[in-house]
């Protein structure tokens, strides 16, 4: 090990004053904060945690500066898990937040059966507003509680490990993976060519299928009614693109700009122009439909229809 010369590194030293020998940090690397896979999987994180949180009208827009106070993972556990602890709604005092955080984390890491001894947060690092252990933390729940979230895979950062010796802080260069050490495409074609319910579905009776489609049917048109829309026809009506999209825009909650789509399509280009939308949009949030052909959907395929929709009906069918 050398001595911690390193960007960021030196200012770090006050944080390792008064502790034990052996204490270590890990800090990101300036240049790794550039990484486009990083800034990706921030991106999906904080998508999917506002998705969550919808209902509570809770919106995240860092991820450093909106989860160190607690009030945020006390939300998602209390929405995901069902765990209700009894602390303070809003900790205004430093104190009053660690205390919060201390009995999160402890609750957090019995839910995801993680010793607090090998987490790779704490209470102090993600009351120090770390990004690499809050982004540790988070990607552990979601693969918990929603492991058919496609997370970008293989990203990983360049860390400074600083530790404190009997001589002074030292510190030394390593590569910390946040996902999966595997490649990205394979992962991707691994979820979507999982064996989906659907395609089980139309090897049964026809009456068990139309059962299915009733209930889409119904979580459709809940969805949907707002914008005085009404689907009695999922082939015919999803085939152009528009419903599909204006669905994702309510579920997902954004609006898809009209310029970026035809909202009036004409002919089989325009249609398969705002299909093809559709799924890399669903695709960008997570959803495994690579395997869905979007000319199938125009070509008004019932399966890859009702499978696209099937992916979103148990994303939302909750909310």
């Amino acid at each position: 090990m050398a001595d911690c010369r390193a960007e960021g590194c030196e200012e770090e030293k006050d944080n390792f004053s008064g502790r034990q020998g052996g204490q270590r940090r890990l800090i990101i690397q300036p240049a790794s904060l550039d990484n486009p896979k990083l800034s990706k999987l921030k991106e999906v994180l904080v998508e999917w945690t506002n998705r969550t949180l919808k209902d509570e009208h809770i919106v995240v827009r860092s991820l450093e500066e909106d989860l160190y106070d607690g009030l945020v993972l006390h939300h998602l556990l209390r929405r995901l898990a069902g765990v209700q602890l009894q602390v303070d709604e809003i900790a205004l005092s430093a104190e009053a937040q660690v205390h919060k955080l201390e009995v999160i984390l402890a609750a957090l890491n019995e839910t995801l059966e993680i010793n607090e001894e090998k987490a790779k947060w704490s209470v102090k690092l993600i009351h120090s507003r770390d990004l690499l252990a809050t982004m540790h933390l988070l990607v552990s729940m979601v693969r918990c509680f929603q492991p058919d979230l496609v997370l970008p895979a293989n990203v990983s950062v360049e860390v400074i490990q600083c530790e404190v010796t009997k001589s002074g802080i030292k510190s030394d260069k390593q590569t910390e993976f946040i996902t999966f050490q595997s490649n990205s495409r394979e992962d991707l074609e691994r979820e979507s060519n999982k064996e989906c319910p659907i395609d089980e579905l139309f090897k049964l009776e026809e009456h068990k299928i139309e059962t299915v489609k009733k209930a889409i049917l119904h979580f459709v048109n809940k969805n949907i009614s707002s914008l005085g829309l009404n689907v009695t026809d999922l082939e015919k009506q999803f085939a152009d693109g528009v419903i599909l999209l204006l669905l994702i825009g309510q579920l997902e909650g954004f609006f898809i700009p009209l310029c970026e789509f035809h909202l009036c399509p004409v002919g089989f280009s325009e249609m398969l122009h705002n299909v093809t939308l559709a799924l890399d949009l669903l695709i960008d949030r997570g959803l495994p439909v690579q395997s869905v052909n979007p000319e199938d959907i125009v070509s008004q395929d019932v399966p890859a229809t009702v499978k696209v929709l099937y992916y979103l009906f148990r994303r939302h069918k909750n909310k």
